[in-house]
C-alpha cells in the first residue's frame, strides 16, 4: 500500500524558480495542427469535426506570454489584480514545484544517470531507449504535478461560462510539457471578462488537463514505482498521492439537525455498528495517511442501509454524522460531511459523472475525516440492464462502482460511504455487492420500541405519565445488539432457511472451514447472485466482528489518550483489544448477508409479479372495452 511520505524542501523547489520566471514570461511552444480539424468546435463539447480525408499536420511555433495575458484581463488598471497576482503566483510557483518533483522521480530511477551520462556522451542502444522512455515519464509526472497544483491552490467555486480548450499533451521533455500547459492555460484565460471567470478558467483547464493525463497514464509502464509516492508540500498544503486526482475546493459548512444514539430506536444492529464505524474513523493518522483498522482489518470502507419508508435511515445518517462530528470536534480534526442526492443528475452528457468524481474526491481527501451518503441510491444510480434510464443514472452507476472498488481504489481508513434505499432490489447488482456491510433499518419492533419512539417523538410540552414502562432500556445496544446477532444463527428468510435445513440434514452441524465452504455452495446454487465478492464481503465483516471491539469512552473524551497518539502507538493499542474468530461469528455473518440477498431477490421477485398481473389486467380490461366498441359499431369511428 502507498504510506511512504516524502516533504519536498524548499531549496530543491528555489533552484527551479529562475526557469520557472523565465517561462511564465515567455514560453515558445511548437503546435502541430490537423489540417482536416475544423476550427469550429461542436456545439456543447471540446471536441471539433474530423475529416475522413487525409492531410499532413503542420507545425506553427508560438509565443506564450501568460503574465501578459493575466494582465490584460483588466488593461485599463496598471496594475495586478490580487486575483492576477494569485494566479501568476501559483503558475510560477506550481512549475517550480513540477520541476522539484521531476527531479524526486529522476533519483528513483535511473533517469538522473542517465541524464549524466547523455550530457557526455549520446547514449545509444538499449540505453538510449530507456532513457527516451523514462524522459517522457518524467514529462507526465512534471504536467500532472503543475495541473494538481493549481487545481488544488486555486480557490474558486465559479464554474467556466464557456467551453475550454482541448488541452495539448507533449511528453517529450519536462520542459516542453510545461510549456504546452501554460499554453493552455493562456487560450482558456485570454477572453475572460472578468478575475472570477479567469480564475475558473484556469482551475478548469487544469482539471481537464488531469483528467486526460488519467486517460494516458497506461503508456508509462515506468510509473508504478512514482504512483506508490505521497509527496507533500506544507507551505502550499499541497500533495500528491501517485496519481490521485485531488481538489479542494472550498467546503459547504455543515448544517444538519445530528440525532444521539438514544434517539434512534430499534435498528440496534446498524445502530451498533454505526457507533463502531465512528470510533473506528478516529483511529485514522494524519501523517502516516492510514488507520489501523485497514491494516489490522475490519475497517468499514463501505456499506447499504435498507428498509421500508420511515423506519429511520434519514435518523441514523443523522446520527452518525453527529457522532463523527462530535469526537472531531474533541480531536480538532477537520471533518467533511456530504450527500450526493438527485440535484445532482444532469442533463449534460458527462456533467452527472463529473458531479459523482468530485463526490467521492472530496470525501476520500486524505486531509480530512469524511463521510458520504447516496441516500435513495435507487433513484440515483441505474441498473446497468435498465434502459428507462438516463445517461446521467447510468454515469452515476458506473462511476459509484469504481470508486469503491476500483482497480485505482486506495483504502486509508479516513472515511467512509452509505448507501440508503427503501428498494435495493432495485440497485445494480454489480453495485450493491460493492457494500461490504448490509444494515437492515428496520426500525421499532417490540412493543418497548413503540413505547419509546412514541414518546419521544411526543415530546415534553404535556402532563401525560408515562406509565409503568423503564424509558429507552429497551434500546440499550450491548443488549439488543446480542440478541439481534443471535438470532442469525439461523437463516430469516424462508428460502435461505430452506438451504440451511437441507444442508443440516445432509451434513450436520457448521463444523470446520469444509462446512462453510459446503454451505456457501448451496447457497450459490439457489442464488445465482451469491458470487465470490459475496464471499469477501462475509469475510470482511467476520473479520470486523473479531475487531468488534469496545473502545472506551475515555480514549475519545479528550484527543490524548488515544486520538494523537502516533500510528504504531494506535495500532497496538487496538489489536490488544481483538477478539478470536469463531465459528458461531462465521455462522452469523453468513447468515445476514445471504439473508439480504434473498431479500432483495423476493422483493425484486415480488415486484415483477405484481406488474406482470397489472399488465394482465389491463390487457383483459382494453380487450373487453374494445368487444364493446366493436358490439355497439363504433370500433371505427
Amino acid at each position: 500500500m502507498d504510506t511512504g511520505l516524502t516533504t519536498l524542501a524548499e531549496k530543491d523547489i528555489l533552484k527551479h524558480l529562475t526557469t520557472a520566471q523565465s517561462l511564465v514570461e515567455r514560453a515558445t511552444v511548437v503546435i502541430k495542427s490537423d489540417s482536416s480539424k475544423s476550427k469550429t468546435e461542436l456545439a456543447g463539447t471540446h471536441r471539433r469535426f474530423v475529416s475522413t480525408i487525409a492531410a499532413k499536420p503542420s507545425q506553427s511555433s508560438l509565443n506564450v506570454k501568460i503574465a501578459e495575458t493575466i494582465q490584460n484581463i483588466a488593461p485599463t488598471d496598471g496594475m495586478l489584480s490580487i486575483a492576477q497576482h494569485t494566479l501568476l503566483f501559483r503558475l510560477r510557483r506550481g512549475l517550480a514545484v513540477a520541476l522539484a518533483v521531476k527531479d524526486v522521480f529522476a533519483r528513483q530511477t535511473n533517469l538522473e544517470s542517465l541524464s549524466v551520462e547523455n550530457k557526455s556522451t549520446p547514449l545509444s542502444g538499449e540505453n538510449a531507449r530507456q532513457f527516451h522512455n523514462l524522459l517522457a515519464a518524467a514529462s507526465f509526472v512534471t504536467a500532472f504535478t503543475a495541473a494538481s497544483f493549481i487545481v488544488q491552490t486555486i480557490d474558486t467555486s465559479d464554474d467556466p461560462t464557456s467551453d475550454l480548450p482541448e488541452p495539448v499533451f507533449s511528453f517529450e521533455t519536462p520542459h516542453e510539457a510545461l510549456k504546452h500547459f501554460l499554453y493552455g492555460i493562456d487560450q482558456a484565460i485570454s477572453d475572460a471578462p472578468d478575475d472570477a471567470q479567469m480564475m475558473a478558467r484556469a482551475k478548469g483547464f487544469a482539471r481537464a488537463m488531469l483528467e486526460g493525463l488519467a486517460q494516458r497514464r497506461a503508456r508509462f509502464n515506468v510509473l508504478d514505482s512514482f504512483e506508490q509516492n505521497h509527496i507533500r508540500l506544507d507551505a502550499d498544503d499541497f500533495e500528491l498521492n501517485g496519481f490521485d486526482i485531488r481538489d479542494r475546493g472550498k467546503r459547504k459548512k455543515l448544517v444538519m439537525n445530528f440525532k444521539k444514539p438514544n434517539e434512534v430506536v430499534g435498528n440496534h444492529i446498524a445502530k451498533y455498528q454505526a457507533t463502531k464505524l465512528a470510533k473506528m474513523l478516529m483511529a485514522y493518522d494524519f501523517d502516516k495517511q492510514l488507520n489501523p483498522f485497514v491494516d489490522l482489518g475490519g475497517f468499514l470502507f463501505t456499506f447499504i442501509g435498507d428498509g421500508f419508508p420511515g423506519t429511520g435511515k434519514t435518523t441514523l445518517i443523522q446520527m452518525i454524522a453527529g457522532l463523527i462530528k462530535d469526537y472531531c470536534d474533541v480531536a480538532n480534526y477537520p471533518f467533511h460531511y456530504e450527500n450526493f442526492g438527485v440535484d445532482q443528475i444532469s442533463s449534460y452528457q458527462g456533467k452527472s459523472g463529473q458531479n459523482c468524481k468530485q463526490f467521492i474526491t472530496n470525501v476520500l481527501d486524505p486531509k480530512v475525516i469524511g463521510f458520504g451518503t447516496v441516500d435513495d441510491i435507487d433513484q440515483i444510480a441505474a441498473k446497468r440492464s435498465d434502459d428507462r434510464a438516463s445517461a446521467g443514472q447510468q454515469e452515476i452507476t458506473a462511476v459509484l462502482m469504481e470508486g469503491f472498488s476500483g482497480a485505482n481504489t486506495v483504502i486509508r481508513g479516513n472515511c467512509s460511504f452509505g448507501m440508503f434505499s427503501n428498494y435495493p432490489e432495485n440497485v445494480d447488482d454489480a453495485l450493491r455487492q460493492r457494500a461490504s456491510a448490509r444494515w437492515l433499518v428496520d426500525g421499532p419492533q417490540t412493543q418497548d420500541d413503540y413505547i419509546d419512539i412514541f414518546a419521544l417523538l411526543l415530546g415534553k410540552n404535556h402532563s401525560i405519565p408515562l406509565g409503568d414502562h423503564d424509558m429507552f432500556a429497551a434500546q440499550e445496544i450491548k443488549k439488543a445488539v446480542a440478541t439481534a446477532y443471535e438470532k442469525h444463527s439461523k437463516p430469516q428468510e424462508e428460502a435461505l432457511l430452506r438451504v440451511f435445513e437441507r444442508f443440516g440434514q445432509a451434513h450436520g452441524e457448521l463444523k470446520t472451514l469444509k462446512d462453510i465452504g459446503l454451505y456457501l455452495y448451496d447457497i450459490k446454487q439457489a442464488e445465482p447472485r451469491f458470487t465470490g465478492r459475496a464471499i469477501k464481503n462475509i469475510t470482511d465483516a467476520v473479520k470486523m466482528r473479531a475487531m468488534d471491539i469496545e473502545l472506551p469512552d475515555e480514549w475519545f473524551e479528550t484527543p490524548e489518550p488515544f486520538m494523537h497518539k502516533s500510528y504504531d502507538e494506535k495500532r497496538d493499542m487496538i489489536a490488544s483489544l481483538r477478539k478470536p474468530i469463531t465459528l458461531e461469528t462465521i455462522q452469523q455473518e453468513v447468515n445476514r448477508y445471504a439473508d439480504s440477498e434473498f431479500r432483495y431477490t423476493d422483493k425484486s421477485d415480488a415486484a415483477a409479479v405484481e406488474n406482470y398481473i397489472r399488465d394482465q389486467r389491463v390487457r383483459e380490461r382494453a380487450a373487453a372495452e374494445i368487444a364493446e366498441l366493436k358490439q355497439s359499431g363504433h370500433w371505427n369511428d
